[in-house]
């Protein structure tokens, strides 16, 4: 093997050929999880998106929002005319990508390492395995960290047998038997050619600066590496085996499920929104926001979908993570919280960065961490609810913090809010919001009366029977006979076909029926359905939303339309890439994914509508 000639100072971007090319579409990404952290690897072998030690710290590899800038990891054959092929190993996140090139073959095994006790003892590792498999290609191996989302060009020092990258508070061990060498003062480079029966690993781990500064580090051999990647299959795959049978679509809903999973931050149950930050919800447009925190009611949601499958133990982490991070109290409840708890998610600008396809501002943190948002507190009450069908009823300290959600939901159901689509205009009275005021209401009373703790019963009581009747008044028009997306407003939007998963109205009550029609009409385009139409307070138009289409299949399904729901299934579910991961958007005049990637309200929006599907057919 041969590494490569290293000039004096030389600059990396002064290589021939190593100009970063144009953006890669967003669903040539796979996505690698561990429960902790993410990554996004494309389909060349270019890890072009990876965030230590959690996945809302700041990117050590972010070429994904400034090709120049960012940094990444390449693995890549030297002759540009290579065939590529890549898949997923059955039940797990371990991504599996074959490159062909004249006279050879070698596939590269991608995986966030995993082991038991990884929720409090990570390994907080991506193992990248390169194995040839005919012949003998010749590969161009780079590692190029740039840390707090490129703004810093780490110190790149040798360690014994390890490379160390420092700067501010982020370190990076890169270890393996790629021979790696320093290209200038930040890069890392090394060509080598693999031939058939040749096994070749790098390793990329997080360490705290301040633990590699002044030691060495004693490297995982070649066997101890490989032992991760097995345990990594087996780790995954022992929990996919957890789930209950999945129908026919049962590939597609395991992977799904896993994307929610890999999501969770293991440490303390929260479940983060999607795995990016800043990904455009229109191209190179400002609709640009930060979906690395945890959402109470898209965590809900997605604890649901996974509870469909069988995959039940993660619903008390997020429950006991939404009390301790609200401090067990309804006046401390937001709608968001960092992935630790943190209340404080300031949004902020990152003007340096070009951002991707030229999508500004790129932004970490979000604003809408503190808007007031009312469909929470029906949420966590739908929560308790289903957890207390499973065996577990609250106790006394729960059932306070419950009954605080309950009297909260009580008195603000009267206010305007920004609702479940965080609109940045001005307040609206939305009609899901209020529906989720009385699903608190009718969740507490319930409890109440099974469990027997106190509870003002007879104020619950014609509080929820008031929510309703406004609701079937001003939210409601009887001109068209359909509920409408806000009281005494003639517009629909998509989250009026969450009403009857909540029991708030059956499935096929006429009214219902006449909705989902009526939401078809309105914000259908190309089989994919829109959120809502119509101004929001923010500059240029979106995609059709995933999501939204998902769930007309369930209304569908449940209504006995399955022929209709199947039809916006398939709809639906071919936005997804090659590897079944869903992006929040969808242009359907370009095929191009929008959005932060991959989203979990997509993915558990699948699941929801297949589980309906299955069980009408």
């Amino acid at each position: 093997m041969a590494t490569t000639p290293v000039p004096p100072g030389a600059s990396f971007h002064a290589v021939p050929g190593r100009a970063p090319r144009g953006y890669r579409p967003i669903g040539d990404y796979a996505f690698l999880g561990d429960c902790h952290t993410g990554a996004l690897v494309s389909s060349d072998g270019s890890v072009d998106w990876l965030c230590l030690p959690r996945l809302d710290d700041g990117s050590y590899f972010g070429r994904l929002l400034d090709r120049e800038r960012g940094g990444w990891c390449t693995i890549t054959p030297a002759d540009p005319a290579v065939r590529t092929s890549r898949r997923y190993l059955d039940g797990t996140l371990v991504l599996e990508t074959e490159m062909a090139v004249t006279g050879g073959l070698v596939r590269v095994t991608d995986c966030l390492t995993m082991r038991p006790g990884g929720a409090h003892r990570p390994y907080r590792q991506l193992l990248r395995v390169v194995d040839g498999l005919e012949g003998a290609v010749d590969l161009r191996v780079e590692v190029v960290p740039r840390f707090d989302y490129g703004r810093v060009r780490p110190w790149i020092r040798r360690a014994g047998h390890t490379w160390q990258a420092l700067g501010g508070d982020d370190g990076l061990v890169i270890e393996g038997d790629v021979p790696l060498a320093l290209w200038g003062l930040h890069d890392l480079v090394a060509e080598v050619r693999v031939a058939a029966g040749q096994r070749l690993r790098l390793s990329l781990r997080h360490v705290r600066p301040e633990i590699l500064d002044g030691s060495g580090s004693r490297p995982p051999g070649s066997a101890e590496l490989d032992r991760r990647l097995e345990q990594t299959v087996a780790w995954w795959r022992g929990w996919s085996a957890h789930g209950g049978p999945l129908g026919h679509d049962q590939p597609a809903l395991l992977r799904s499920a896993m994307v929610l999973k890999a999501l969770t931050h293991a440490t303390t149950g929260a479940i983060a929104a999607a795995a990016t930050t800043s990904l455009p919800e229109a191209p190179a447009g400002p609709r640009n926001w930060d979906y690395r925190a945890s959402w109470v009611r898209d965590s809900v949601f997605a604890l649901r979908s996974l509870a469909e499958l069988g995959f039940t133990a993660e619903a008390d982490g997020f429950r006991r993570f939404v009390a301790r991070s609200a401090a067990g109290s309804a006046e401390e409840l937001q709608i968001m919280y960092g992935l630790a708890g943190e209340r404080r998610l300031p949004e902020q600008l990152l003007s340096d960065l070009e951002g991707y396809g030229g999508a500004r501002p790129v932004r970490i943190g979000n604003a809408a961490a503190h808007q007031h948002q009312h469909d929470v507190y029906g949420e966590l009450l739908d929560l308790a609810w289903d957890w207390h069908r499973e065996g577990h009823s609250p106790d006394a300290d729960d059932w306070r913090f419950l009954v605080e959600l309950v009297n909260a939901a009580a008195q603000r159901w009267t206010f305007p809010d920004r609702g479940i689509w965080e609109l940045r205009g001005r307040p609206r009275h939305l009609v899901h919001s209020k529906v989720l005021c009385w699903v608190a209401l009718d969740r507490g009373l319930r409890l109440a009366d099974e469990v027997g703790f106190p509870a003002p019963v007879e104020r619950w009581t014609a509080t929820r029977a008031a929510i309703r009747a406004a609701v079937e008044v001003h939210g409601y028009d009887p001109g068209r006979g359909v509920f409408t997306q806000a009281f005494d407003r003639p517009e629909l939007d998509a989250a009026l076909l969450l009403l009857p998963t909540v029991g708030f109205v059956a499935w096929d009550d006429p009214r219902m029926l006449r909705t989902v029609e009526e939401v078809r009409r309105e914000l259908e385009v190309d089989g994919l359905l829109l959120r809502y139409r119509g101004p929001d307070g923010l500059q240029g138009t979106e995609g059709t939303f995933v999501a939204c289409t998902f769930w007309l299949a369930e209304c569908l399904a449940r209504q006995g339309r399955t022929a209709q729901a199947r039809a916006a299934f398939v709809t639906a579910s071919a936005t997804a890439n090659d590897l079944g991961l869903f992006a929040e958007e969808f242009d359907p005049a370009t095929g191009a994914l929008l959005g932060n990637y991959p989203q979990a309200l997509t993915h558990l929006s699948h699941i929801a509508a297949a589980v309906a599907l299955e069980q009408a057919s």
